[in-house]
This record gives C-alpha cells, structure tokens and sequence, in this order.
C-alpha cells in the first residue's frame, strides 16, 4: 500500500488512516509486531515526530500495544479489528449513498447500479 499522503489534512491523521486500513486489511495481522517509527516514517517520507504521534494516536484507540521488550504490535483482540472494520465499511457505504442522492440518484437505482457494477468487475 503506498503513502499518499496530501495537505489538505494533518499528516499524522491520514498516517492513522493508513495504517488502520494495513490492520484491518490484514496487511499486519492481530499480534503482529509492527515495524519501528524510523523505518516507517521513512518509507512514508514523514518526520519520525509525525509518525510517532500517529503511532499514539493508535496506541490510545487500544488498535497497536507497546510490549517493554519487542516494540510495538496490532492488538490480538480480533473482534476489535472486526468492530473497526466495520465501522470504516459503513462509513464508505453511507459517504458512497450521499454521494450518489446528491448526484440524483434513488436509492434503488444506486442499488441496481452497484450490482451491475459488481457483476462487471467478477
């Protein structure tokens, strides 16, 4: 996954982003040690200071731990990672129904669309 990361947000939250969507997607799995704020600030091109403020960010939402001896890892609570990835699911399928009602569609002819849509792309 890369880093695209823009200014029309603070960094350190699209950095949050990111790496929940790499937990969720299973990009780092539940237990998973994660790599260090060095080697991940530089292959997103930030300030370490950035990611470590995304990294506590995650730390605080109970998604990464600190463990004293082997740096930071994705938490093993599962239906955590679970109850996240739906939430981020419903939020993309509520913006994607907005979007479409402020484009006039109904919500039937959305449905029908996002069907057709997803039989084209199997």
């Amino acid at each position: 996954m890369a880093w695209e990361l823009n200014n029309d947000r603070p960094i350190y939250a699209q950095i949050v982003e990111i790496l929940q969507l790499r937990i969720i997607s299973g990009f780092y799995p539940a237990g998973e040690k994660l790599p260090s704020v060095r080697e991940l600030a530089a292959e997103a091109g930030v300030n370490p200071n950035t990611m470590q403020k995304a990294f506590m960010e995650l730390e605080r939402s109970g998604l990464i731990v600190t463990m004293r001896t082997s740096g930071r890892v994705v938490t093993e609570d599962e239906s955590m990672i679970r109850e996240i990835k739906e939430t981020i699911a419903i939020a993309e399928i509520e913006n994607f129904f907005k979007k479409m009602r402020e484009i006039g569609f109904s919500q039937e002819q959305t449905l029908e669309l996002a069907k057709n849509v997803y039989k084209e792309e199997k």
